[in-house]
């Protein structure tokens, strides 16, 4: 039996539930097909945005020997982005990594020297914080360069999910596990918007 593939979801305090929450759900459809995503952050637990507390099931480093790796968004992702002794402990390599960042995870990527001159896709409120950055912020949902994307608003968590999976499992095996989270009678309107918009990334 192949080995799981290993899925680290990082979530902060003050973490976005929708980014969290979303890549872990989907991601999970797929897990009949190996993959094994977690929560993963620097304590035992972590509150969201909306005060939800959850218990992070894998401790930060556990992101360095996963094959993916997806940073989502927060309140305090600015803070976490000048924490130093905190970013240090995440060594992650996008020659053997697929790494993923939506809206200010994308700070956290550019801070990490992982986009790598990389355009980046945000929300318009973290776009100010990115460019100060010096990154070029795309004006797009979605984008990819190799092994390392970046999506723009909260619900473009299905992008990225619907990447690490055309990626890794193809796109039929995508297709299949997309479905079963899409409402029922768009099932195949709503899988096809998914994989249009990450397909031209795929193939690239």
């Amino acid at each position: 039996m192949p080995a799981p593939t290993r899925i680290a979801i990082l979530t902060f305090d003050g973490f976005n539930e929708i980014d969290s929450f979303v890549a872990l759900g989907l991601l999970g459809r797929a897990r009949a097909q190996g993959f094994a995503p977690e929560l993963c952050g620097p304590g035992a637990s972590a509150r969201s945005m909306n005060g939800v507390s959850v218990q992070l099931q894998r401790p930060l480093e556990w992101a360095n020997e996963a094959e993916v790796v997806l940073f989502g968004s927060g309140l305090y992702t600015r803070a976490i982005a000048e924490n130093s002794a905190l970013l240090d402990r995440l060594q992650l390599d996008p020659l053997r990594q697929l790494i993923g960042a939506q809206c200010s995870g994308a700070l956290l990527l550019a801070r990490l020297g992982l986009l790598g001159g990389a355009p980046a896709c945000t929300d318009n409120s973290s776009k100010p914080f990115l460019v100060e950055a010096g990154v070029r912020v795309l004006d797009e949902s979605f984008h990819a360069r190799g092994p390392v994307a970046t999506a723009g608003g909260c619900l473009a968590a299905q992008y990225l999910a619907s990447w690490v999976m055309h990626v890794k499992l193809g796109e039929a095996a995508a297709r299949e596990a997309l479905r079963r989270s899409a409402p029922v009678d768009e099932q195949d309107a709503y899988v096809e918007r998914l994989l249009s918009k990450i397909r031209p990334f795929v193939a690239a």
